[in-house]
């Protein structure tokens, strides 16, 4: 391999990392706000969930769709408006770009 060729190889292979190495960054929360815990899980003595969601956020960093992936206890789902209201009200920090993230949520009674 001539000096220049190998020269350019290694700063393909710099410009590649340097490419993928932000995608693989999640988006930075800037503002969270929790979710209440459901007076319908009170009233169907529903004490602890966890929830995971796919958040969508624009390039502005505001929270543009959620949905509920995964829910326990599932049958129930009494917590998915709640956490639905709370992190569509979530920001994140502008890149410019839309992004997406997934959230864990664990709900407990107090």
């Amino acid at each position: 391999m001539t000096p220049v060729l190998k020269s350019l190889c290694g700063v393909a292979a710099a410009l590649l990392f340097a490419l993928s190495g932000p995608a693989l960054a999640e988006p930075k929360v800037i503002k969270k706000v929790p979710p209440e815990f459901p007076e319908e899980a009170v009233r169907k003595k529903v004490t602890d969930g966890v929830l995971k969601a796919k958040l969508s956020i624009d390039g502005t960093g505001a929270v543009t769709d959620v949905q509920i992936v995964e829910a326990l206890p599932a049958k129930a789902r009494v917590f998915n408006e709640s956490a639905v209201s709370a992190l569509s009200k979530w920001k994140f920090e502008a890149t410019g770009k839309a992004d997406s993230v997934e959230i864990k949520l664990v709900f407990a009674q107090e």
